[in-house]
């Protein structure tokens, strides 16, 4: 499948796939930016995609970003819809606590506890998928099964 992708800015790294096997690529920060503690922050990839009608572009964490930082692409996965044309962003957390004294009182130094993204680092991976449209019928009853409206923990595990 050919993808088309414009650069927004120069310094935008165009994806790649690091091996043979690999189901997503990279997604590299253009900016530099400090994530606070508890801080949202939506990092620019400076690319702009051209996805077919019928598939998606799912934003996915990086598995060493999650395990080395406290930094998470917070709406995991992203979606980035077949008919959108602006830039493509990541929206990065940081879950991080701000450190706290004996009594509980917040020592206030969030600043040291943020973690910094620089342009050039890779922040998110995406991954291109199919989308299933579905038809939605109204009816009065639906089929039922052994575990029916049970959720949230309900089956003990």
């Amino acid at each position: 499948m050919r993808i088309k992708i414009k650069k927004l800015d120069p310094e935008a790294v165009i994806p790649q796939y690091a091996t043979e096997g690999a189901s997503g690529f990279d997604l590299v920060s253009i900016e530099y930016c400090k994530v606070a503690p508890g801080e949202n922050k939506l990092v620019k990839t400076g690319l702009a995609f051209e996805i077919p009608i019928g598939y998606e572009l799912q934003i996915r964490p990086r598995s060493g970003l999650s395990l080395k930082t406290p930094l998470r692409v917070a709406n995991s996965p992203g979606t980035v819809d077949s008919d959108y044309r602006g830039e493509v962003c990541v929206i990065i957390t940081n879950t991080a606590s701000d450190c706290y004294d004996s009594s509980g009182n917040g020592c206030g130094c969030r600043d040291d506890h943020a973690t910094y993204i620089k342009a050039g680092d890779r922040i998110a991976q995406g991954i291109i998928c199919p989308v299933i449209k579905a038809t939605f019928d109204v009816v009065d009853f639906l089929d039922e099964t052994d575990r029916g409206a049970g959720g949230f923990g309900s089956t003990g595990k």
